[in-house]
């Protein structure tokens, strides 16, 4: 059975080790990740997806952070800090830096990024291919309310999206090519799932490269989604703010919608929380699959089992 996994960070790679749990040897699962947050910090090549999955999936991912190394100083960004370089409100940690490091060595070589993120795949062992969504460097910036165009890391960690956003510009988005290996993830699946991950600019950015959505759409795999949104709020992060930028509903069913029912749309199933049944009630009446479940990722048993309910609605299970 093959499975491929569009994923943001936190929540794409805490859904991901549940589908994992669940299905054991019994699949192939490839994860095409959102590398539109990437950013040259200090020198080095950022990909803070990339790596939120490789130490998730990895066993080394900082667990009550959910991004990051777990057992990590600071001592390299404080001593930055002291000569007045780097940023106070993003700092890499020691051994997260070490990772950078490597990429940047590696991609200074000259190989693509696909080849990277598979060699420092290696040291992780991640149980599953994990796809960069491009070779190609593209970054989110966000377009504040003042006319302002700022990284969105700065945007989201520094301002905690608290600056209102007119609109997202992801540069060299338009001539992006999926990186190898990604439209065929997309195409050959037996099924293709879109986790709790940020819409607009996890998932979005993916379906967004030139080639992706319509290998979505015409796959003849069951695509599955499930609602990043919960009785009215985003899970994790401020994906609400990222919603309302783009004029779309912080809901269940507005999500759904946003990202359309195929052919017209990627999706043919919806998984929502228990607490937005109606949701899937209105969505079944507009002739979607969709159910209502306890979406809320507590524990690996518990993602585990919200896996199996997402999957059942395809009737994916093996």
């Amino acid at each position: 059975m093959k499975v491929t996994v569009l994923s943001g960070g936190v929540g794409g790679a805490r859904f991901t080790r549940g589908l994992l749990s669940l299905l054991g040897e019994r699949a192939h699962v490839t994860v095409v990740a959102n590398t539109g947050d990437d950013l040259w910090l200090h020198g080095v090549r950022v990909c803070p997806d990339l790596d939120t999955l490789m130490y998730t999936l990895g066993g080394a991912v900082h667990e009550e952070q959910g991004w990051g190394r777990r057992d990590e100083t600071r001592r390299t960004s404080d001593d930055l800090a002291a000569y007045g370089l780097g940023w106070e409100w993003f700092t890499l940690g020691d051994l997260d830096l070490a990772t950078h490091l490597a990429r940047t060595e590696l991609l200074r070589t000259g190989l693509p990024l696909s080849q990277v993120t598979a060699r420092l795949a290696e040291r992780w062992a991640p149980r599953v291919t994990l796809l960069p969504m491009t070779d190609d460097e593209v970054e989110t910036h966000v377009v504040t309310a003042d006319g302002q165009e700022i990284h969105f890391e700065e945007w989201w960690v520094r301002h905690r999206a608290t600056l209102p956003a007119a609109r997202f510009v992801q540069t060299n988005l338009a001539t992006a090519a999926p990186a190898p290996g990604v439209l065929a993830a997309l195409t050959e699946a037996d099924v293709v799932v879109v986790p709790p991950s940020n819409p607009v600019v996890s998932v979005g950015t993916i379906l967004a490269i030139p080639g992706v959505r319509d290998a979505l759409r015409t796959s003849s795999a069951p695509v599955v989604g499930v609602s990043p949104v919960i009785g009215g709020a985003p899970v994790r992060g401020m994906a609400d703010a990222c919603l309302t930028a783009i004029g779309v509903e912080t809901s269940a069913v507005a999500v759904a919608r946003h990202y359309g029912r195929r052919p017209d749309g990627v999706l043919d199933a919806w998984l929502v929380d228990e607490r937005d049944a109606d949701a899937a009630d209105a969505l079944r009446s507009e002739g979607w699959i969709a159910g209502a479940a306890p979406t809320l990722m507590t524990d690996v048993p518990t993602t585990a089992r919200i896996a199996a309910d997402a999957l059942a609605l395809v009737g994916a299970l093996p």
